[in-house]
């Protein structure tokens, strides 16, 4: 009687397992059902690795007011992947894609939104983060471990930024809304698409170590719909090795190419309706998140670029199940063991997801 107990025990348990993995499985089916898909042309096609589940559990839970950017670390042997949201902090993905982790964070920056992140290098090699807030008006520059080295506050009147148009919006206390930032010869270049003004502003590097920077008299840009001219000048990129400024000119379609001086030199076309958010590079490749795609109905795209060339269009919404991917606010490329990878990240609704090269 004592034997069939225990067996009866057993087998009971046996049961409870078998029913809990199979829900697990039938769970895990439903996820993959909704991200199974694949999408791109040719041999730049890709299909979903991880999505927003990848993350912390205290980054999962303010996911949705996502409305940032990513950089990444391009020294050899490394490749770890920043960004940050507000009400978690800085995020750090590996090397390797496999893993995340949330870095210590001071308050004032874990409490507004940072709306991107560019990872840079002074001539002894450390590397800098800096973060722009649009919330905040201020820009941040802390260590790769996220201790905050500095903050740069909105230009005081009287500040001399090399743009009499400039100059008379901050003396009339207008708003510093900068919306990207990045890094070239000692100046950092910040767009303010979300402001009246409009142009990309610089701050010069006086010294980085200690780090310290000061606003810089040079400014260009504006609104309107001329070469060199913004509709909202919102993503800023300079392309590695290129003494280039790179700025997605997002409602009207468009990157326009300056050079360090603010000259305009040229305007890389994207599809009509598509609202670039920003551009990033990575050897022949481009990547460009666009808000907006021609066909809304469908969400956002991500668009590949080879040498300046559309060469794939990747739908996360339509063809990846990505349901929350309407509007693709930045997206970075990795190259890990001859494979392309995809870190994107969707706005309102805010959602993360990592796409995988699919091998033919």
């Amino acid at each position: 009687m004592r034997r069939l107990t225990i067996s009866t025990f057993f087998a009971g348990l046996l049961a409870i397992a078998w029913t809990f993995s199979d829900g697990a499985r039938q769970a895990g089916a439903a996820q993959n059902s909704t991200t199974g898909g694949i999408s791109g042309q040719g041999a730049i096609r890709f299909r979903v690795l991880y999505t927003s589940d990848h993350l912390p559990q205290e980054a999962q839970k303010v996911l949705t007011s996502a409305h940032g950017g990513f950089s990444v670390d391009l020294r050899p042997g490394r490749g770890e992947t920043y960004f940050a949201l507000k009400g978690a902090g800085i995020i750090q993905i590996s090397s390797d894609l496999k893993s995340t982790r949330i870095l210590d964070t001071e308050a004032e920056m874990k409490n507004t939104n940072l709306h991107n992140t560019t990872l840079w290098y002074a001539p002894d090699g450390t590397p800098f983060l800096t973060f722009p807030s649009d919330e905040a008006g201020r820009v941040f520059t802390t260590t790769v471990d996220g201790k905050l080295l500095q903050i740069l506050h909105t230009p005081e009147s009287g500040t001399d930024l090399g743009s009499p148009i400039a100059n008379d919006y901050f003396k009339g206390k207008g708003n510093f809304v900068p919306t990207d930032v990045d890094q070239l010869d000692g100046l950092l270049y910040i767009t303010t698409g979300y402001s009246n003004l409009d142009f990309v502003l610089t701050a010069r590097i006086l010294s980085f170590h200690p780090f310290n920077a000061v606003w810089h008299d040079l400014a260009f840009g504006g609104r309107g719909t001329g070469d060199g001219q913004f509709g909202t000048g919102h993503g800023i990129t300079v392309p590695p090795g290129i003494k280039r400024i790179d700025v997605s000119d997002r409602p009207n379609s468009r990157i326009e190419r300056f050079t360090r001086y603010g000259q305009y030199l040229s305007t890389l076309p994207m599809p009509l309706g598509s609202l670039p958010c920003d551009i990033y590079y990575l050897g022949k490749y481009a990547i460009v998140g666009a808000l907006d795609g021609p066909d809304r109905s469908k969400g956002a795209p991500i668009y590949i670029l080879e040498n300046d060339h559309l060469v794939s269009t990747i739908m996360p919404k339509e063809e990846l199940g990505l349901a929350k991917f309407k509007h693709v606010h930045n997206a970075v490329l990795r190259e890990i063991d001859n494979k392309l990878y995809i870190i994107a990240q969707a706005w309102d609704p805010g959602d993360f997801a990592i796409l995988e090269q699919v091998a033919n």
